[in-house]
């Protein structure tokens, strides 16, 4: 007869993996308290470290430069409408900068060292145009160079634009490195207002003013169309290298493009509103977080003001504007149109600028693709340069057979630009945003 009190094999095995459970959770919490404490520990001398590390290493910053006098002759009657930016002739001056607030705000991100240039090193010349937020002007170095050049252009922000705006214009403009058809940054000085961008030198200014102040001129060349495609091609080459960095312009216009010699060498510029793609979180972050932001709405694509949404493609619309303008010599776009209100109503309603007078049909079919809905449907820059090419093949068949030394120089320069595009890092348009 069996006792009733003896424990069944099934029981003692429950007990004994009871047993290895309890001890096994109590040896994980215990490695877990040490790790934590080890990891409060570690932060706790990062913060040390990196504490002495600032304190060594903030450099003395150099004094800002202030241009001495900053005159302007322009009636606020004469300024632009609130949707685009407003452009000066060349030799008008601006009106006196107010007084330099006291830079009590934190020191750039990146620890910039001093500028190479000071204040008596900046001598302003002629002004190119003036914006929303700065005024494009010739200058001239005093005494030595910068990087080499001793004709600038200088960008001088005006009163009450964020630091960290033009911290992000540095940091794209210093990401877009060198390429032929964007004006290179050469220095700056960002520590205290008024901000100043140096870059380098251009003869003629914009494009919308060489265009008007030649057109009489222009309108009388037989190759005006073609001078002109070669222009687009250049700026189409300039944009497809936004596209490889992830940037978007968010403001190409014709004032925004600058020309050193007509058709060769013209270079987007102005990147106070551009944007990197790279530092956005998510594709969502193609929507303004600033619907009220003040933008070139003339410039802008229907999904902007329906959707609150810019993205490559909106840049790609803004490139359609463009080709009409130079097509208008720098005509405003919508001239019939008077209000923000209603442009940005014509604009969604679908309606488009009428097409130009004397527009050659290539240039108007590349136009046209340029403002299709919805925007996924737009060509990329990248289907854009290769549209142009296929012109300027074209039109390289029917030369001027008496001058070939100025096709021989063309040809070449036209070849170095395809082969500029040809070595960059080409990235397919094929995001729909």
């Amino acid at each position: 007869m069996m006792p009733q009190n003896s424990t069944c094999p099934g029981e003692v095995i429950v007990f004994i993996l009871t047993g290895l459970l309890s001890f096994s959770l109590l040896i994980f919490l215990l490695l877990g308290i040490v790790i934590f404490s080890k990891y409060r520990s570690l932060l706790r001398t990062l913060r040390e470290v990196r504490g002495k590390l600032v304190q060594r290493s903030v450099p003395q910053l150099e004094t800002p430069i202030i241009p001495e006098r900053l005159t302007v002759a322009v009636q606020q009657g004469m300024e632009a409408e609130q949707d685009e930016e407003a452009e000066l002739p060349l030799g008008t001056l601006l009106q006196n900068s107010s007084t330099v607030r006291s830079s009590s705000r934190k020191l750039w991100r990146g620890l910039q060292q001093g500028p190479n240039f000071s204040k008596s090193d900046l001598n302003l010349l002629q002004l190119i145009k003036a914006g929303k937020e700065g005024v494009f002007y010739q200058a001239r170095m005093n005494r030595g160079t910068c990087k080499g050049h001793n004709m600038l252009t200088c960008k001088i922000s005006k009163e009450g634009v964020r630091p960290k705006h033009v911290d992000m214009e540095v940091s794209i403009m210093r990401k877009l490195a060198h390429h032929k058809n964007i004006l290179q940054l050469l220095d700056w000085n960002t520590t205290e207002e008024p901000y100043v961008l140096i870059m380098e030198y251009v003869s003629y200014g914009t494009l919308r003013t060489f265009l008007q102040t030649n057109r009489g001129n222009l309108c009388t060349n037989s190759e005006l169309q073609s001078l002109l495609t070669i222009a687009c091609y250049h700026i189409a080459l300039a944009m497809q290298h936004l596209r490889s960095k992830m940037i978007v312009h968010c403001d190409l216009a014709l004032r925004n493009i600058m020309v050193n010699r007509f058709p060769w060498e013209v270079k987007v510029a102005e990147f106070g509103l551009a944007r990197d793609f790279t530092r956005l979180t998510s594709r969502h972050s193609s929507r303004w977080k600033s619907p009220r932001q003040r933008v070139p709405l003339r410039w802008y694509p229907p999904e902007y003001f329906k959707n609150n949404h810019y993205g490559f493609k909106g840049d790609v619309w803004a490139f359609g504007i463009v080709l009409w303008e130079m097509q208008t010599f720098g005509t405003l776009p919508y001239p019939d149109l008077e209000t923000s209100e209603a442009v940005i109503y014509h604009i969604c309603i679908g309606h488009k600028n009428s097409n130009p007078d004397g527009c050659r049909p290539e240039i108007l079919h590349i136009m046209q693709d340029c403002w299709r809905e919805p925007h996924t449907l737009r060509p990329s820059f990248s289907d854009i340069i290769h549209m142009l090419e296929d012109v300027m093949e074209s039109d390289a068949d029917y030369v001027d057979v008496l001058s070939p030394e100025l096709l021989v120089k063309d040809g070449a320069e036209y070849h170095e630009a395809k082969s500029l595009r040809a070595a960059s890092i080409t990235v397919e348009d094929q995001s729909p945003i």
